[in-house]
């Protein structure tokens, strides 16, 4: 006999209890190993130990939780009980309702002290100067391609990467009225102006397009004058108390944001490897014919596997780049130490970003 809805209620809060009782037995497992870590002056957050844990939970898992509900609730939970010591500080490009603070929530969990920045630029003075632990920041869009600021700040900043999240982005048009009548100008990041350029064209093309620092700020701004509008999140309508006027606007359907996790190697050291790792690095080899087919000879002689090769210019003035390069694997396995050493000897200038667990 199938179960009535009041029998199916008493049952779920029979659970409800039992789940509340495992979390603090759990939150009472972590505070001693907070404690242990305290007394070896060893760090609180190991972003490679919980990548284990959720992946190991993936794994066992046989019941109707997909996959990804089980990352979101496992990382709640263990933010939950790392700020049982003290939460961690998290920069990020702020305001309230970006997609880099969705980032550093989706990462840390909730349990964070949010520290909301102007820039890229400051986000990373933040995290090197101790007002934050760590800084998160866009990496790469799959539509847009790479996040130059970024790439520039990471080649000078004593900050290393020690993590990554991917986040699909859905861009929506908000104001303050649910239509489009009457847009007269649309604000937004220049990344988001880009990703939504054939629709702009095609549904708003008199409207001024004007570049803001964020998204969430040309929300903000968008709130202040009826003629215009913003494109950002839901989470940054509902804090700006926007309507959507046009959902997912974003030209591709598939749109992703990477964003790195920052640190002082003081805060953090390199993540230890997962056997799910990437190792991010920039170089640069003398202005000669064949120096960049010979800087990758390395890595095919040890079976190392490149998944993104950037340019920058060196800005020497003598047309000479910084090659920003992913590579998959983690320098404490053989391979790649072989691969990493041969390549440091051809290069005019080498420098490891990161080492870190590869996104979900």
């Amino acid at each position: 006999m199938a179960r009535t809805l009041p029998e199916l209620r008493t049952l779920i809060d029979a659970v409800d209890l039992e789940l509340l009782q495992l979390l603090n037995k759990r939150a009472g497992y972590a505070h001693e190993v907070g404690e242990i870590k305290r007394l070896e002056g060893s760090v609180v957050f190991r972003p490679e130990r919980e990548a284990q844990v959720i992946s190991t939970l993936q794994h066992a898992n046989e019941g109707a939780l997909k996959d990804d509900n089980i990352a979101v609730i496992w990382r709640e939970i263990m933010s939950a009980c790392r700020a049982l010591e003290a939460p961690q500080r998290v920069s990020y490009l702020g305001p309230a309702g970006t997609f880099s603070e969705e980032a550093a929530l989706r990462f840390f969990g909730s349990s964070i002290h949010k520290i909301p920045c102007n820039s890229f630029d400051e986000v990373f003075h933040a995290a090197t100067c101790g007002n934050a632990q760590y800084g998160v920041v866009a990496l790469e869009n799959s539509t847009e391609g790479v996040v130059t600021r970024t790439l520039d700040l990471l080649l000078h900043s004593p900050l290393h990467i020690v993590g990554e999240i991917s986040l699909l982005i859905r861009h929506h048009l908000l104001r303050s009225t649910n239509t489009l009548d009457g847009v007269e100008v649309v604000l937004a990041h220049p990344q988001a102006l880009a990703q939504c350029q054939e629709w702009l064209n095609t549904h708003l093309p008199h409207a001024e397009r004007r570049a803001v620092s964020s998204n969430a700020e040309g929300a903000r701004l968008a709130a202040t004058n009826p003629a215009w509008a913003g494109i950002a999140s839901e989470r940054a309508g509902a804090e700006f108390g926007l309507h959507i006027a046009a959902h997912a606007i974003q030209d591709d359907a598939f749109n992703r944001t990477r964003f790195a996790v920052i640190c002082l190697p003081s805060t953090l050291p390199a993540p230890q490897a997962t056997g799910r790792d990437c190792t991010s690095l920039v170089v640069s080899v003398p202005n000669r014919p064949g120096a960049v087919h010979d800087m990758l000879v390395p890595l095919k002689k040890h079976g190392v596997s490149m998944t993104r090769f950037e340019s920058r210019p060196a800005r020497s003035g003598q047309w000479e780049y910084h090659f920003f390069i992913d590579l998959q694997g983690h320098p404490s396995e053989p391979h790649v130490a072989a691969a990493l050493a041969d390549l440091q000897n051809l290069c005019a200038f080498y420098k490891i970003l990161g080492a870190y667990p590869l996104a979900d």
